[in-house]
């Protein structure tokens, strides 16, 4: 286990000490709770779309890292960037060799 800073100490010490107390939601807060759930779920519609092999096997490695469906695994990429909340993090998976020299450019 990594050490804590000293913020994470302190939320340690005042969980142990008792200090956090549980709350309920209000009604308006659990309404409005549900309804973004609902919406992130709602799938009404279909698409098919054409991957190249090592990239389907890169995406289903990194949906089994999730432990999640790949489908599932695609669905939550692209929700994520279409509502701006998409987030590079590197995998512990070594990217392989396009053999195209793997020279991205940036910008």
């Amino acid at each position: 286990m990594k050490k804590l800073d000293a913020f994470e100490e302190d939320l340690l010490v005042s969980y142990e000490n008792g200090e956090f107390k549980s709350t309920s939601p209000s009604r308006t807060e659990l309404t409005k709770f549900k309804a973004a759930a609902t919406a992130t779920f709602i799938k009404d519609r279909r698409i098919n779309i054409r991957l190249s092999s090592p990239d389907l096997m890169d995406i289903q490695a990194r949906a089994l890292e999730e432990g999640i469906p790949y489908q599932t695994f695609i669905a939550s990429v692209l929700h994520k960037y279409a509502s701006g909340r998409l987030v590079e993090k590197t995998s512990s998976l070594t990217p392989r060799s396009t053999g195209r020299g793997d020279k991205r450019r940036s910008g």
